[in-house]
C-alpha cells in the first residue's frame, strides 16, 4: 500500500466512525448554539464528531497537525508537513433543521496539497472519495459533467454570504441567473463539491474566502474527476485563495466574468 493509499484508508475509517457519531444525534432536536453569528450555528455533536476522527487518526498518526472547525484545532493549514483537515458537520445549519444534506469531511494534506479525502454523508447514504484512482461516489468511480453550454448548466453558490455581504449575494446570483441554465444551493460546500465531481453539477462559486475545513476534501475530488478549481483571479485554488470557482472546466472562463461582473 502506497503512503496516500494508506491515508485514505486511514480518512474512510475516520469520516466513517465520525458519520457514525453525528448521526445517532440527527433528528433527535439537539440543542443549538451560535458561534459568530446567528446562522453560524453549532451542537455537541460536532464537537463529538471531531473528536472521534481525532482519535481515529491519532491512531494510525499521532504527530500529524489537524485542521479543525470546531474546539482548539489549528485553524489553518500548514505549507510544510502532513496534516488532517477536518469538518465534523458540513452543513449543520441543515443538521439542526432536519435537511439530509450534511456530511463528515476529513482530507489529509501535505506541505499544502491534499492526499487523498472523503465526505460520507449518512443521511444521504452517500460516501464521496478521492485518492490515488480518482474519485469515486459509493465506490464507483464518477467524472465532472461533460456538459459545455453554460445555458444547460446548473451552478450552485456556495460558502455563505453574511449579513453584511447580501447585496454581494445578489449581485452574484443576478449574474449566475443571467448567464446559466440554472442556480441551486444545498447548505453543505463540501457536499456541493462533490456533486460537482460526480457530475450533478457543473459548478460551484463563491466570492467569500472560504475555510479549509469546507473546501479542501471538495476540491481535491473535483480535480481527481477531472474538473477545475482556481480562485476568483483564474489562478490554481489553494487553500489560502480568495474565493473558488469549482467547475467542469468547459465554461470556466465564464464563471470567472460573471464573477468580476457581480463585484
Amino acid at each position: 500500500m502506497t503512503d496516500a493509499e494508506d491515508r485514505l484508508a486511514v480518512a474512510e475509517r475516520a469520516a466513517s466512525a465520525g458519520s457514525r457519531v453525528a448521526a445517532e444525534s440527527y433528528g433527535r432536536g439537539i440543542d443549538v448554539e451560535t458561534k459568530s453569528g446567528k446562522t453560524d450555528v453549532v451542537t455537541e455533536a460536532d464537537r463529538r464528531t471531531q473528536r472521534r476522527v481525532i482519535e481515529v487518526i491519532r491512531e494510525e498518526h499521532p504527530d500529524d497537525a489537524i485542521v479543525g472547525e470546531e474546539e482548539d484545532e489549528l485553524k489553518t493549514v500548514p505549507d510544510e508537513g502532513d496534516a488532517w483537515v477536518i469538518d465534523p458537520i458540513d452543513g449543520t445549519n441543515n443538521y439542526v433543521r432536519n435537511i439530509p444534506i450534511w456530511t463528515t469531511s476529513v482530507a489529509a494534506v501535505r506541505d499544502g496539497e491534499p492526499l487523498a479525502a472523503v465526505n460520507d454523508c449518512p443521511a444521504l447514504d452517500t460516501t464521496f472519495v478521492a485518492g490515488p484512482d480518482g474519485a469515486r461516489r459509493d465506490g464507483e468511480p464518477v467524472s465532472v459533467s461533460d456538459r459545455s453550454d453554460p445555458e444547460t448548466f446548473a451552478v450552485a453558490p456556495t460558502i455563505w454570504w453574511g449579513f453584511d455581504r447580501r447585496d454581494e449575494y445578489a449581485a452574484v446570483l443576478s449574474a449566475l441567473v443571467e448567464r446559466f441554465g440554472d442556480v441551486r444551493r444545498y447548505g453543505s460546500a463540501q457536499v456541493t463539491l462533490g456533486m460537482v465531481a460526480a457530475g450533478s453539477l457543473e459548478a460551484a462559486v463563491s466570492t467569500v474566502d472560504p475555510n479549509p475545513w469546507d473546501t479542501v476534501a471538495g476540491v481535491h475530488m473535483v480535480r481527481r474527476a477531472g474538473g477545475t478549481v482556481t480562485d476568483l483571479d483564474g489562478d490554481r485554488w489553494r487553500h489560502d485563495s480568495e474565493g473558488i470557482v469549482a467547475s467542469n472546466g468547459e465554461a470556466h472562463d465564464e464563471l470567472l466574468a460573471a464573477l468580476r461582473d457581480a463585484a
